[in-house]
Formats: C-alpha cells, structure tokens, sequence
C-alpha cells in the first residue's frame, strides 16, 4: 500500500512547526514548487480517509511556498485567505502532490490557487492569499527561520 517518494523529491527537514505534524513531507524544486507527501493512519479520520485539515495544510504549503519562488525571497508568507474544493478522497497509502498553477505577486500580498493530485485523480483545488512582509519583520525568530530555510531540503533517500 505505501508508495515510494517518486524521483525528484526532497525530505523536508528542520524545525518547521506546524507541518512537522504532516512529516514526512517532501518537496520537488520547479517554478511552482511541489509539495508530496504519502497518507499515513496518522492522516485519516474516522471514515479512514485523508483529513481535510491535512489536505489544506498541504496545499497551504504549496500556495506559500509558490508565491515565495515567484517573490524570490524565502520569507514567511502568513496566510491572509484559504479556499478549497474537496473533490474526491485520499486514503492510507496515496502519494499526494500539490502544486500551484497560477500565482501572482505584488507588494504586499501574494495570490496562489493550485490542485492536490493522487496519480492523474484530482483530489482538491485551493486558492489562497499570502501577506508578504518587509524583510526584517521577522528577526525575533530569526533561530528558527534559519534552522527551517537552511535546512529545507534533502534526498528523499537520507
């Protein structure tokens, strides 16, 4: 039932709070992004299919993460607004990818909308909203802004 991290992706790693909850998430570098993960008994409800709160997670990430690629700055993007469509179900084993499709940046805010995918199966769309801070606005957690963007990234196999 589980699948293998497909070819391209990258553990995330470090601190990085909240999503710590969804690990082992994965990430595949491309102008959007993509953010995989496979659904664990930790991920399902009482109908043993993937949480939707899971779900919008995973494409909260994808959404944020897009619009700091296009932005060209790794900095935290708070969600301002998050919509989705849950369009068919996830269960124990799935391999999910998210990406965005459309993205567009301006001054302060960022705007992404995106589907999640299990193989060709369409699984959910989500648009979100992203403040898009000044530089700086962040250095009381500097610490663990590091710890979560140097340590991004590694093979799926490490």
């Amino acid at each position: 039932m589980d699948r293998e991290v497909p070819e391209g992706f990258h553990k995330l790693e470090g601190k990085l709070g909240f999503i710590d909850q969804l690990a082992p998430v994965y990430r595949r570098e491309g102008n959007p992004p993509t953010i995989g993960m496979t659904v664990l008994d930790k991920h399902t409800n009482l109908l043993n299919i993937c949480h939707g709160g899971v779900l919008m997670t995973l494409g909260d990430m994808a959404a944020a993460w897009a619009v700091n690629t296009e932005r060209g700055e790794p900095l935290p993007a708070p969600t301002l607004n998050l919509g989705f469509d849950f369009m068919s179900a996830a269960r124990e084993g799935d391999w999910l990818e998210a990406r965005a499709d459309q993205v567009m940046v301006k001054r302060r805010v960022g705007f992404a909308s995106g589907f999640i995918r299990c193989d060709e199966r369409l699984v959910s769309r989500f648009s979100g909203t992203f403040y898009l801070p000044d530089p700086g606005a962040f250095d009381a957690n500097q610490e663990r802004l590091d710890s979560m963007f140097s340590n991004l990234v590694k093979p799926a196999g490490e």
